[in-house]
């Protein structure tokens, strides 16, 4: 395999030991700065430059994109991507990993717990949504912000109003969120590549220090995650887009809320924690899928006029519940089943013989016409208590008119 690794900084510790591992086993590889590349439109296919001269061909890029080159970076690994050129972490994944608002949109619609969260612009709203997220203390957050920098608890709703409104007169976009008291100075990393978690440490801010970044002084020691815990790590990492990631998760009375994902994560640390061969591991990965790489559907399909990929839900009173999958008659109307989600599980080419479910969930390809009456109804949301705003010289109890968003 023919690797690169686009780094800027290639004396780094984790650029370092992933060219060691990759060289250790056998492979060709090459770290390249991400901002040296120049992409070319001009000619009948994607194509690029690297340093003024035609590029080398590569079977696979491992993206290790810093937040100060995020647009640029993304770009290239695009382009890439355009080149079938296989990389775990995709353009899109950065990019929904990169925007701290935009990934727990992302998180909030799927089975993923999530500290309570609101994001306000007007100065009004910002008590009332202080008090939606149900807590005195909140921690409030800087979207551009990484690794614990412009992230500040708040012990009351006047301080954290007081902080807000000097962050927003500086033009600064931040989200408020519930401090989850119970996991103070504490948060788990999951290493997730591929569909499992091959490590995983606590880290422990140090005294008063509520951030437990190791950026800040915080400490590590490994911990054996539970099949929840590895769930919602590998379900975020896949749902952002990502095959390599840092999944941050709080450990809350209620289970994993996940903080962050992060897509260009650090191996010193989990490394360090736990005497494993982290960088080996996702080498093996990248190796393993350069011959079978993830394709666009929505670019690779636009071929086939009138077919698609739908996902549909089996209902109570649907015609298809309590028949298996050769009798529901999904054949017929040209429709594939690829994969049948009950639950957590997720079940790959189900057999024809497998009897459908309530709740089921199938992800297939067919006729688009077809699949239309079986595409369920968009959910509506339900309607909600209007919030009273508060006068400035009025704080009222705490309620427990929480919303604890992707908590089900």
């Amino acid at each position: 395999m023919k690797l690169a690794v686009l780094s800027r900084a290639p004396h780094a510790y984790s650029t370092q030991r992933l060219k060691t591992a990759a060289l250790e086993r056998g492979h060709q590889v090459r770290v390249l700065n991400t901002l040296r590349f120049a992409i070319d439109l001009s000619g009948d296919v994607p194509d690029m430059q690297y340093r003024g001269k035609p590029l080398s061909d590569f079977d696979a890029i491992l993206p290790r994109i810093g937040t100060s080159i995020t647009f640029y970076g993304m770009a290239v690994v695009r382009q890439f991507e355009q080149m079938d050129v296989y990389t775990p972490n995709t353009a899109a994944g950065i990019a929904n990993s990169r925007d701290k608002l935009r990934s727990i949109q992302i998180l909030s619609r799927h089975d993923i717990g999530i500290p309570a969260t609101m994001f306000v612009r007007d100065r009004a709203d910002v008590l009332p949504a202080i008090e939606q997220v149900g807590s005195d203390a909140v921690v409030i957050k800087l979207l551009e912000g990484t690794q614990g920098i412009g992230v500040i608890l708040a012990p009351d709703k006047r301080v954290a109003e007081a902080v807000i409104e000097t962050l927003q007169s500086t033009k600064q976009n931040v989200l408020i969120q519930k401090f989850i008291a119970e996991s103070k100075g504490k948060d788990i990393r999951a290493f997730v590549i591929g569909d499992r978690v091959v490590a995983a440490m606590r880290r422990s801010a140090v005294g008063d220090e509520f951030r437990s970044n190791l950026h800040r002084g915080g400490t590590t020691q490994v911990v054996e995650l539970d099949a929840e815990y590895e769930r919602v790590a590998v379900q975020a990492a896949q749902i952002m887009g990502l095959r390599v990631a840092g999944v941050d998760m709080l450990e809350s009375d209620h289970g994993p809320l996940v903080m962050e994902v992060n897509s260009s994560p650090g191996l010193e640390g989990i490394e360090g924690a736990t005497d494993l061969d982290i960088a080996g591991a996702i080498i093996d990965y990248i190796a393993s899928q350069v011959d079978f790489p993830e394709l666009d559907v929505r670019q690779r399909l636009t071929v086939s006029t009138g077919y698609g990929v739908a996902e549909l839900h089996v209902r109570q009173g649907a015609d298809i519940l309590g028949k298996s999958i050769d009798e529901s008659g999904l054949r017929e109307r040209d429709i594939a089943v690829l994969t049948l989600t009950r639950g957590t599980t997720v079940i790959p080419n189900p057999k024809s013989s497998r009897v459908l479910e309530e709740h089921d969930r199938l992800l297939c390809f067919g006729k688009l016409e077809s699949m239309r009456d079986l595409v369920p109804a968009k959910r509506r949301r339900k309607a909600q208590p209007k919030l009273q705003r508060l006068p400035h010289d009025s704080v009222p109890a705490t309620t427990d008119n929480t919303l604890d968003i992707g908590i089900r």
